[in-house]
């Protein structure tokens, strides 16, 4: 069971960061922006049903919980906080999964061409982009290359944060841009 090592605020108003002693996975990100979606996630389906909470972002030592903006933050941080202290460590199975999780968009009908632009776009990413998002609760995944135009997808507070779509988008496509002068990125 995860103890809380400390709580910290994003750039996000929306969102709070939990920071873990003990891991929730092995490398392993989860990110749902439904109860649907976190459907056989245990600890993704108790965090929502606690009233107000829209999304959910783990990843190791850390879990990013966003509400809807009609909750205090006090409140909901000790609601939010037993099902995260309830739930069980990353474990072997875990270990077992990070094989079959991948942080790359699916390039099989990718040329060799476009899969090699679309390893040096992720070489940057992780060097540059993502230990920041990570840092503030969220993070980056690549939804796909087609032509000049790369589709990522905001997870965590990230997600719904105002800032991700205007200023960071823009700052990832500059930074892109550095390697591929024609890419336009797109948030989806």
């Amino acid at each position: 069971m995860p103890k809380i090592a400390e709580i910290e605020p994003t750039p996000n108003p929306n969102a709070m960061k939990f920071v873990l002693k003990e891991p929730l996975t092995w490398g392993i990100s989860r990110s749902y922006e439904s109860v649907g979606e976190a459907n056989g996630d245990e600890l993704a389906s108790a965090l929502f049903a606690i009233e107000h909470v829209t999304s959910v972002f783990y990843v190791d030592h850390w879990i990013t919980v966003t509400q809807d903006g009609q909750a205090d933050w006090q409140e909901l941080m000790r609601k939010v906080a037993v099902p995260i202290r309830e739930a069980p460590s990353a474990d072997a199975q875990t270990a077992q999964l990070v094989a079959q999780a991948g942080a790359t968009a699916d390039t099989s009908k990718l040329s060799d061409a476009d899969k090699e632009r679309l390893d040096k776009i992720n070489a940057i990413l992780d060097e540059q982009v993502r230990p920041y998002l990570q840092g503030d609760g969220g993070d980056l995944y690549i939804m796909g290359l087609e032509g000049n135009r790369l589709m990522v997808h905001y997870q965590g507070a990230c997600g719904s944060c105002p800032s991700s779509i205007s200023g960071t988008l823009t700052g990832i496509e500059n930074l892109v841009r550095q390697i591929e002068p024609d890419i336009e990125v797109v948030a989806v």
